[in-house]
C-alpha cells in the first residue's frame, strides 16, 4: 500500500534555511508548500527540489499580511484537506549597524511586522486547520535564533521578536496539548546563508572588536528539522539549538 504523504508549509522558501529545508522535507517524501515574497525565488527552489518527485506548490505569500497568509491557508485546505507541519521560518535581521538611538520606527515595525506577527499569523492559520482536520494534531516549528538566547551589538528589532517567538513557541505548545498539536523551536547560528554572508567579513562583537565568524552548512540545520518533523506527535523537541561549533557564543568566544 502507498504511504499517505504528510503535507508542510516552509515560510521564507526561497532562499536560505527554508530552501534547504524545503528540500529536505521533499527528499523525504513530503508534500511541500512553498511560501515566499518573491515568485521567482520559489520557483527556483520548487526546481531544485523537482527530482524528489513530489507534489510541490508555490504561493507568493507575505506572512506580515493577515489576507496573504489567509489565502496560504486557504489553498493548503483546498489542495489537500489538511497540515502536518509548519516551518515557520520567514524572517529579516533589519538594518544592520544601525544605533539603538538611531534605528527608525518603520525599521522597528517591518523587523516585529515579518518575524513576530508574520509568524503568530501563519501559527494561527495552521493551528486552526490542525485543530479541525481529522485525524486531529500537526507540529509547528518555529525558527527562533541565538539571538533568543543573547544578542549581538546593534541588533535590538531582531533580538526581541526572537525572544518574543520563544514566548510563542511555549504559548503554542501550552494551548495545543488538547489537539495533538507540538509546537518546537530551532534556534540556529551562523547558518552559511545570505543573511549571514558579513560573518565571513567580520562583524562586532560585544567587546567592540569585529572579527570573522565560523559559519556552518545549512543542510545541516535542514537535516535537524526534518528529524524534528519526522516524529511522532507523542514526541517534541521542544528547543533545539544548531550552530557552528567555534562561533562566539558560550562562554566568552
Amino acid at each position: 500500500m502507498t504511504a499517505v504523504r504528510k503535507i508542510a508549509v516552509v515560510t521564507g522558501a526561497g532562499s536560505g534555511i527554508g530552501r534547504g529545508v524545503t528540500l529536505a522535507l521533499a527528499g523525504a517524501g513530503w508534500s511541500v508548500v512553498l511560501a515566499g515574497r518573491k515568485a521567482e525565488r520559489l520557483e527556483e527552489t520548487a526546481a531544485l527540489a523537482a527530482a524528489a518527485d513530489t507534489d510541490l506548490v508555490c504561493v507568493p505569500t507575505d506572512v506580515a499580511r493577515p489576507e496573504d497568509v489567509d489565502a496560504l491557508f486557504e489553498t493548503v485546505r483546498e489542495r489537500y484537506g489538511r497540515i502536518d507541519f509548519l516551518f515557520n521560518n520567514a524572517g529579516t535581521f533589519g538594518p544592520g549597524g544601525v544605533p539603538l538611538e538611531d534605528l527608525p520606527y518603520s525599521a522597528w515595525r517591518k523587523v516585529v511586522d515579518t518575524n513576530l506577527t508574520g509568524s503568530f499569523l501563519c501559527a494561527q492559520a495552521a493551528y486552526r486547520l490542525m485543530k479541525d482536520q481529522d485525524p486531529q494534531g500537526g507540529r509547528i516549528i518555529n525558527n527562533g535564533s541565538i539571538s533568543a538566547h543573547a544578542p549581538r551589538p546593534d541588533s535590538v528589532a531582531y533580538t526581541a521578536t526572537k525572544h518574543a517567538l520563544t514566548g510563542l513557541t511555549k504559548s503554542l505548545s501550552l494551548d495545543g496539548r488538547p489537539y495533538r498539536i507540538a509546537c518546537g523551536q530551532i534556534d540556529i547560528g551562523n547558518a552559511a546563508t545570505d543573511m549571514t554572508q558579513r560573518m565571513q567579513r567580520g562583524v562586532p562583537q560585544a567587546n567592540g572588536e569585529l572579527a570573522v565568524e565560523p559559519v556552518m552548512d545549512a543542510a545541516d540545520v535542514a537535516t535537524t528539522v526534518l528529524h524534528m518533523a519526522e516524529l511522532p506527535l507523542e514526541a517534541n523537541i521542544q528547543f533545539a539549538t544548531v550552530l557552528a561549533t567555534a562561533m562566539p557564543f558560550i562562554g566568552r568566544g
